[in-house]
């Protein structure tokens, strides 16, 4: 069975490495994104699959801007059976999916037919979801509205962030699409038609989302957090500076409430106080723009005009 990848961010990287190694597959190419400028001096930076494909000796690695013909005569060139997408970023249209005999699977971080769309590891921890999971599918001209071929649950502890509840779904999703491919191999995989009434959605995160609202409650931002942990990151404007709010939690002690934004003082087991629309957060790690992160103590040091100071303007 040859197999072409498709994906971009890291989280489809151990993926990508668990269908090189297995036995009675070809991993025939990888297809991700182009590069994009990165740091201080803009420079050209290949996604993590780009990255983990060109460790692969003689591995094929394509980044066509748009999945036109040029891109389809390249593919072809491969020969593939199937496609395996995740996280790659773009709908693939029929013509496209004509190159593929066996027809093609996306692997999708969410218990489909919930959280369609681009961010459902983000939005799980925003709702602070019990459980959330993993579901393997046909891909479908609609975007996630293939049959399931297989899924997974994971429960959920409400403490993780984005980035380590995404390490966990890539380390399952790898084991996940190499027992589905056996199964598609030997002609034993089943499908089950998604229940289109029961979909919800998911929206396209950007910088935006993570600006601190501190008229929402202590529930809200410390899930927000969480969420939007390594990426945007949550952040509020302190005396004309942007200040990022790495950790926290949600304070059980009590406190004289103030406005939301209010930085109330601290607790020494617990951190920073600050007063929100509905509670209060305690922040244990904190971080001015292009300064280093610090434990609440330490920044303290260096901020000794925070402590009732209001956050936001």
């Amino acid at each position: 069975m040859r197999v072409l990848f498709a994906g971009s961010p890291v989280i489809a990287v151990p993926s990508l490495e668990e269908i090189y190694r297995q036995e009675g597959i070809e991993l025939v190419g990888a297809l991700t994104n182009a590069d994009t400028p990165k740091g201080r001096h803009a420079a050209p930076q290949p996604t993590d699959i780009a990255a983990a494909a060109q460790k692969i000796n003689g591995m094929p690695v394509l980044k066509p801007e748009k999945l036109d013909a040029s891109a389809r005569e390249q593919v072809a060139l491969l020969k593939p059976d199937i496609l395996i997408s995740f996280a790659y970023g773009h709908i693939f249209g029929p013509k496209f999916l004509a190159l593929f005999p066996l027809g093609g699977i996306n692997i999708h971080p969410s218990l489909l037919p919930k959280y369609r769309g681009p961010s459902p590891i983000q939005t799980a921890i925003l709702n602070r979801d019990p459980v959330t999971g993993i579901t393997v599918q046909t891909l479908a001209l609609e975007m996630d509205q293939g049959d399931i071929l297989a899924a997974e649950r994971i429960e959920l502890s409400d403490r993780e962030t984005a980035g380590s509840l995404g390490e966990l779904a890539a380390q399952k999703a790898a084991q996940m699409i190499i027992s589905v491919l056996m199964k598609i191999k030997d002609g034993t995989v089943t499908k089950t038609a998604q229940n289109h009434e029961e979909a919800s959605y998911c929206k396209l995160i950007s910088r935006d989302d993570g600006l601190i609202d501190w008229s929402l409650s202590a529930v809200q931002i410390e899930a927000k957090i969480r969420a939007f942990d390594p990426w945007p990151l949550c952040r509020t404007i302190h005396n004309g500076r942007e200040l990022y709010i790495l950790k926290a939690d949600i304070f059980k002690g009590q406190a004289p409430e103030k406005s939301p934004g209010q930085v109330l003082g601290i607790d020494k087991e617990n951190g920073i106080l600050i007063q929100t629309g509905d509670g209060i957060l305690s922040v244990t790690q904190l971080q001015y723009q292009a300064k280093k992160a610090l434990a609440w103590r330490d920044f303290l040091n260096g901020a000794r005009d925070f402590l009732g100071s209001r956050l936001g303007n």
